[in-house]
C-alpha cells in the first residue's frame, strides 16, 4: 500500500496542470487557527454576518474591538512548508491557479503569483462609501492610540477576529475611525458570512479551472458554498479531485481522491524555494 505522500506524488505526476483550493487548514502550522474541527463543526460563536456589519454600528464596534487583539497574529505569522511548496509548484509551472479561502496573505508571502483571495484580504481596508483601500496596520495604530489594549486573554480566530465576551457598555465607548477622505465607513476587505463574492473572482476561477487537469483542495472542510462550488464544477467536468485534509469535508461523496493529513507533512519535499 502506498503511503500518503506516494499518493500524493501519483496524482501530482498524473495531473501535472492544477487548480488548488486552499483553506484555513493549510495556515494552522502558522500559527492561525482553523474556523472547524475535523469533523467540520463551527468551533466559534455565530461570526459576524455581512449585513449586520453595514446596518450596525454596535457590530461595526465589535468587530473591531475584536480585530484590535486578533490581527497581530494574522499580521505577524509566517509562510510554512505548505505554502512554499505550492509557490514551488506554480514556479514549476504544475499550478495553473490558487484559490485561496483564507484572508492572511500567506501564500503571496511564500512567493506564489497565480493566486486569487476569494475572500478578499485582511490587510486591507476598504471604505464603503469611496471606496479607498488603505493598509490594515495604519487602522491598528488609530485604534490602538483611541482605545484601551486588547485583553491579553483575546485567542485570535483565523480572520484576523479574536474571542472576547460581548460586553455592549464597552462597545459603545470603544472608537473606531472613519474614512479620512469620505468621512465613510471603513471595513476590512473581506468577504463576511453572509456577503457575496465578486463575480469576477468566481468567473477567472472557473475559467482557470476548465483549463485544468485536475483540482486539489488542501486544508479545506468545503463547508461554504463558495469554495465547494468548485468541486461541484470540477465533478460537472470530469476533472478529477483530490482532498487533502485531517477530518472530513463536504466533498468527500464525490472526490476521487482523498488524503488524510496535514498539508505541511505531505506538501513539505515540494517546498523548494
Amino acid at each position: 500500500m502506498n503511503s500518503p505522500e506516494q499518493t500524493l506524488t501519483g496524482f501530482l505526476q498524473r495531473h501535472p496542470r492544477l487548480v488548488v483550493l486552499t483553506g484555513a487548514g493549510i495556515s494552522a502550522e502558522s500559527g492561525i487557527p482553523t474556523y472547524r474541527d475535523d469533523q467540520g463543526r463551527w468551533l466559534y460563536r455565530t461570526p459576524i454576518q455581512h449585513q449586520a456589519f453595514i446596518d450596525s454600528e454596535l457590530t461595526r464596534k465589535r468587530y473591531w474591538s475584536r480585530s484590535l487583539g486578533g490581527w497581530p497574529a494574522v499580521r505577524d505569522a509566517q509562510p510554512n512548508a505548505a505554502h512554499r511548496a505550492l509557490a514551488a509548484l506554480e514556479h514549476d509551472g504544475r499550478i495553473e491557479l490558487l484559490i485561496t479561502q483564507n484572508v492572511d496573505r500567506l501564500h503571496q508571502r511564500a512567493g506564489s503569483r497565480r493566486v486569487i483571495d476569494l475572500h478578499g484580504r485582511v490587510d486591507r481596508v476598504r471604505c464603503l462609501g469611496c471606496g479607498a483601500l488603505d493598509e490594515r496596520d495604519a487602522l491598528q495604530g488609530w485604534l490602538e492610540a483611541n482605545n484601551a489594549p486588547a485583553p491579553a486573554r483575546a485567542a485570535a480566530r483565523p480572520d484576523g477576529d479574536s474571542e472576547l465576551p460581548d460586553d455592549d457598555t464597552a462597545l459603545a465607548l470603544f472608537k473606531v475611525p472613519d474614512c479620512a477622505r469620505c468621512a465613510g465607513t471603513l471595513m476590512p476587505d473581506v468577504v463576511f458570512f453572509g456577503g457575496n463574492v465578486p463575480r469576477a473572482r468566481v468567473d477567472s476561477s472557473l475559467a482557470a479551472l476548465q483549463r485544468a487537469d485536475a483540482l486539489l483542495v488542501i486544508g479545506s472542510s468545503l463547508q461554504v458554498y463558495s469554495g465547494y462550488r468548485f468541486c461541484r464544477k470540477a465533478r460537472e467536468w470530469n476533472k478529477p479531485i483530490a482532498l487533502l485534509n485531517p477530518g472530513k469535508t463536504r466533498a468527500d461523496d464525490i472526490a476521487d481522491l482523498k488524503i488524510i493529513g496535514p498539508a505541511t507533512a505531505l506538501l513539505a519535499r515540494f517546498a523548494t524555494l
